[in-house]
């Protein structure tokens, strides 16, 4: 076949992803850290302990990664529970150390994009109610204060919240599997509580307005985004009436209730709206999380998940722990949706979990063949951050989802490069995907990938 390269933007941005808690370690002031110690809320009762080492030399290990990748840009975060550990008292070291960070990055020609809250919370925060009290507003907001006035001279690109839907579902709302049998939330607080669960949606939105014009009457040339995980969401029966009516109220929680909010100032309530003039149209780009898509079949037994419930794709290909569907034009598709908001489109998080890193090389050929094809009809992406750089302490998984380029020893801190890293490095370095790149990393695509 005809050599083919598939050329990406000018200034296009490459990089990754990281969450401050799964990386840096031994955080005691988060509300996490005091869930890992719960019996039964980690898988197999593991715990982050160092994670990747951030707080330690670890971070100047993958600091070099990146540098080996071409990596151009970096989303990383900072923790509330470190810069303020008990109310009203900001430690200077802590924020000493993100400008550490945040120079380390720059030194070596890497665009830092930075996330105020990616989960975690100060245990005095959640102390106090966390987000399921207004009292939490105005903390917030000090706290977003303090970190921008420090670290605005090193970043002009700031992620207010992580995921605000998925924070609200596994932290208050049981999950009904497709055999029917409910699972626990696997967040905390880890409480069943739906209504309770859009309180804490509402009280994100307005934390994120707060974050938003904070940080743009203390830097106003800053460009300001949401990180908003969403869905390619299908019914099971395209024909079935009931499961496409199902599709839509899944919709509307999972994927347009941040949009609404952030563009139109509507906040869902479970009867109607409540419009807030202050979080209308507060993003100056929207950052996409995308990992997989679900089917969505309508279920009367269950009006606590909308009357629907995610369903396996019989013929689908799944990820390692059943994570999800690898459909690839899912992210396309997301991505001609976002077009119609008029906003650039950064993709803050894409990634696949794969222990043997047998499946991530066609993962991300068939993921940025999506992109690009995305941006030859003129959807504005800003960039590509991959989830993850090394692997990293998963949630409520522990260790036991591998998602990074390079993988991680968590015992001895051991870091090595997989294929896939190697093939994200090419990707970055020429700015661009070839087939001489598929035929090296991924040949089992040569026939498919480079068709239509």
């Amino acid at each position: 076949m005809a050599e083919v390269t598939l050329y990406f933007p000018k200034g296009f941005k490459w990089g990754c992803t990281t969450s401050p808690y799964q990386t840096e370690g031994d955080n005691a002031n988060s509300d996490w850290w005091a869930w890992e110690q719960g019996e039964g809320n980690i898988a197999g009762g593991q715990k982050s302990g160092r994670a990747c080492d951030w707080w330690g030399d670890g971070f100047l290990a993958d600091v070099d990664w990146m540098a080996r990748l071409n990596n151009n840009a970096h989303r990383m975060g900072v923790e509330w529970s470190r810069i303020e550990p008990g109310e009203g008292r900001f430690d200077d070291a802590a924020i000493d150390r993100y400008r550490f960070m945040l120079q380390s990055l720059r030194e070596r020609g890497v665009e830092p994009m930075v996330t105020l809250h990616h989960f975690s919370n100060p245990i005095w925060v959640a102390e106090r109610g966390g987000w399921e009290s207004p009292d939490i507003l105005p903390l917030f907001e000090r706290y977003v204060d303090k970190v921008v006035s420090s670290l605005k001279d090193l970043c002009e690109v700031w992620i207010t919240i992580n995921e605000p839907t998925v924070y609200a579902a596994l932290g208050y709302l049981q999950a009904l599997s497709q055999d029917g049998v409910r699972h626990q939330t696997t967040f905390p607080p880890g409480k069943n509580d739906p209504d309770l669960m859009l309180v804490v949606g509402e009280n994100l939105m307005l934390g994120h307005a707060g974050a938003y014009h904070t940080i743009h009457r203390l830097q106003p040339e800053a460009r300001v985004g949401i990180a908003h995980a969403m869905q390619q969401l299908d019914p099971l029966n395209p024909r079935s009436l009931l499961d496409r009516w199902a599709l839509g109220q899944h919709d509307r929680f999972t994927n347009q209730s941040v949009l609404d909010a952030v563009f139109l100032g509507r906040i869902l309530r479970r009867v109607g709206s409540r419009r807030v003039r202050a979080l209308r149209d507060t993003v100056d780009f929207i950052g996409l999380n995308y990992y997989a898509r679900e089917l969505v079949a309508f279920d009367r037994r269950s009006p606590q998940t909308l009357f629907g419930r995610r369903v396996r794709n019989p013929d689908g290909e799944f990820s390692d722990k059943n994570y999800g569907e690898v459909y690839p034009r899912g992210l396309y598709r997301l991505l001609r949706r976002l077009k119609r908001t008029g906003k650039p489109i950064a993709i803050t998080e894409n990634g696949l979990p794969d222990h043997d890193d047998d499946r991530r090389p066609a993962f991300l050929v068939n993921h940025l063949k999506q992109v690009w094809h995305a941006i030859n009809e003129n959807v504005p992406v800003l960039g590509y951050y991959h989830w993850t750089l090394s692997d990293n302490f998963e949630w409520a998984e522990g260790w036991n989802l591998r998602f990074g380029l390079v993988e991680l020893d968590p015992d001895t801190q051991a870091r090595s490069l997989r294929r896939s890293g190697e093939l994200y490095a090419e990707v970055c370095r020429a700015n661009a995907l070839d087939t001489g790149m598929v035929r090296r990393f991924a040949p089992e695509l040569m026939e498919t990938v480079f068709k239509g």
